[in-house]
């Protein structure tokens, strides 16, 4: 094989739900080839992630153009400077859109200092509000921020109907553990196939299988064999069989148990 060759994606039998990617960095021609391709590998639904007051509608008007696109509603906590008491208003006016299956993705980042710590709180806090009004799941996510993750979403787990993903998880096995106990799912994406993320292969290792959902977070950690080009939903394969080999289960199995955690997760409803 060359240096350049790269293995074609895998063909596998199950179904796979990509629960976290970003359509609306794509043109439409790009959105157009890559849910054509998403489904020749088996992805039969789409979920695409609000992240900012401007992309609150791309991602509506997406999802309302394609039977097997859905979309989330909410504002990254990088964008919490932008949130207000309007926001949450215009929020639940769009949560209750049919095509609207969660609100996110929300929560906190300290990583990196893009918005003042209280203010992401504040932003988090108002969001989990709607998302209990309006009984939906919440996409989380959250960064060097373990104890006010912890104490906020301790404060409203119960209240959540359907609690919602941790997604992209690579934090502390200790947060895991807690959030599997409110009974939120943990989602997994390419960085498990990265050659130093152990840590989240613990986690994984650590995880029930009925807690565990699948997701890119497209365009960005495209997995191994393909880091270096933009990610998108038809390269969750490779994800699919790096959890599978963790889990020491075969891929048919994970996407069995896998599709229909995504399924009770966004499509409580679904037949």
């Amino acid at each position: 094989m060359s240096k350049k060759a790269r293995p074609p994606i895998p063909q596998l039998n199950g179904r796979i739900i990509e629960t976290h990617c970003h359509l609306d960095y794509l043109s439409g021609e790009e959105i157009e080839s890559t849910m054509a391709k998403s489904r020749s590998v088996g992805i039969d639904r789409v979920i695409t992630i609000a992240v900012s007051r401007d992309n609150q509608r791309v991602v509506q008007k997406i999802a309302s153009q394609y039977d097997d696109v859905w979309c989330t509603q909410g504002l990254h906590p990088h964008e919490a400077d932008t949130w207000d008491s309007e926001f949450n208003d215009e929020l639940k006016l769009c949560a209750g859109d049919q095509i609207v299956v969660a609100v996110g993705e929300i929560v906190l980042d300290y990583f990196y200092e893009h918005s003042d710590p209280k203010k992401q709180i504040a932003a988090f806090e108002g969001q989990l509000d709607v998302a209990i009004e309006v009984q939906k799941p919440v996409v989380i996510h959250t960064r060097e921020a373990e104890s006010d993750t912890k104490a906020v979403l301790g404060n409203a787990a119960r209240k959540l109907k359907i609690k919602g993903v941790i997604h992209s998880f690579t934090s502390s096995l200790d947060l895991a553990e807690f959030c599997l106990a409110e009974g939120f799912y943990l989602g997994f994406n390419g960085i498990a196939t990265f050659k130093n993320a152990d840590n989240v292969r613990e986690v994984i290792r650590n995880t029930p299988m009925n807690r565990i959902l699948l997701e890119t977070d497209a365009p960005y950690l495209t997995p191994v064999p393909y880091r270096g080009v933009p990610n998108a939903p038809y390269y969750l394969p490779f994800i699919a069989e790096a959890v599978a080999d963790v889990k020491e289960v075969s891929v048919d199995e994970l996407l069995a148990t896998v599709h229909q955690n995504s399924l009770d997760c966004f499509f409580p409803d679904a037949l």
